[in-house]
């Protein structure tokens, strides 16, 4: 069926324009959804997303090119999923990054009073200035930037094993300093 006769059964509200879609640029769109994806569950479920945004899109929308239509459709649904996902891994390293970081620092209800804050920063401050370059930009990627010890290795150019007891000593390190310097924990 060609591409005007398929608009026409989307304006037609007609159910069989999603079977006529699918036969004809299902494949199409799971191929992109695919790419942006790596993963056949996400990506036919991108597919699927895609024909209920064409079936709410058109009326009033009349696309002169459905392939280009559904295909932008499919790539921006996957982009939105790909991002949501990536948020959730990112949000999952967080907690880790936190658990870890708990060895050095207490969780406190009680808001900083702005002298407590400088002296805190000051004293972050201090103790990385203190600390060897490489150590500085592994303790930096694990707990500014959040990225996984596997990342960190890489970057670093070390294995993980490695960044894993440096990052632990220098956690250590870290406690002791922010005693050192009367910092409440």
């Amino acid at each position: 069926m060609d591409d005007q006769r398929i608009v026409a059964l989307y304006w037609a509200r007609d159910e069989q324009a999603i079977a006529e879609t699918q036969s004809k640029y299902g494949r199409y769109c799971h191929a992109i959804a695919q790419r942006i994806l790596d993963s056949h569950e996400d990506a036919e479920e991108c597919v699927n997303d895609t024909y209920v945004r064409a079936w709410g899109a058109m009326p009033p929308h009349r696309p002169t090119r459905l392939a280009t239509f559904l295909g932008k459709i499919t790539r921006n649904l996957a982009i939105d999923r790909y991002l949501a996902r990536r948020a959730q891994k990112r949000a999952a390293e967080a907690e880790l990054v936190l658990d870890e970081l708990a060895e050095c620092i207490t969780e406190d209800d009680r808001a900083l009073s702005p002298a407590e804050e400088l002296a805190l920063r000051d004293a972050v401050n201090g103790f990385l200035a203190s600390l060897p370059v490489r150590t500085r930009r592994a303790f930096l990627y694990r707990y500014w930037q959040l990225l996984p010890v596997a990342e960190v290795a890489r970057t670093c150019g070390m294995r993980e094993s490695a960044v894993k007891v440096l990052l632990h000593r220098t956690r250590q390190k870290f406690k002791e300093y922010l005693e050192k310097e009367d910092i409440p924990l």
